[in-house]
């Protein structure tokens, strides 16, 4: 089980960097799904990518894991409005890939699993 664990941290922590990465390389998909009522777009986008990066960073250190677990499940949480304004805008163009109604419910849906995720690295 402690093998499972420490292949299920590892692919946590890169899953985090790139995803976070992502946000600077490819900022036009993500400014698209932020919704319109939240203020500053860029930044929020920014910001997002910077602390996706800084809590898979902080996943890596024992003595820091618990509060990257911790703040992955608060940035999911913040994310929550992102993922139901996909889902009623749906389809949505993002790159190269379409979001369908049935991609954007899987999403929304797969946020608890991913809180999980994070919560059982706590």
């Amino acid at each position: 089980m402690r093998k499972f664990k420490n292949i299920s941290l590892v692919i946590l922590v890169i899953g985090y960097l790139v995803a976070g990465a992502n946000h600077f390389i490819h900022p036009q998909g993500y400014l698209r799904i932020i919704p319109g009522y939240l203020p500053a777009p860029v930044l929020l986008n920014l910001l997002a990518g910077v602390f996706e990066i800084l809590f898979a960073l902080l996943l890596i250190r024992p003595k820091t894991r618990k509060v990257a677990s911790y703040g992955i499940i608060l940035m999911l949480i913040a994310f929550l409005p992102v993922h139901i304004t996909m889902l009623m805008n749906a389809p949505v163009k993002l790159g190269s890939l379409l979001v369908t109604p049935a991609i954007a419910w899987i999403r929304l849906l797969l946020q608890p699993a991913l809180m999980l995720w994070a919560w059982w690295h706590r």
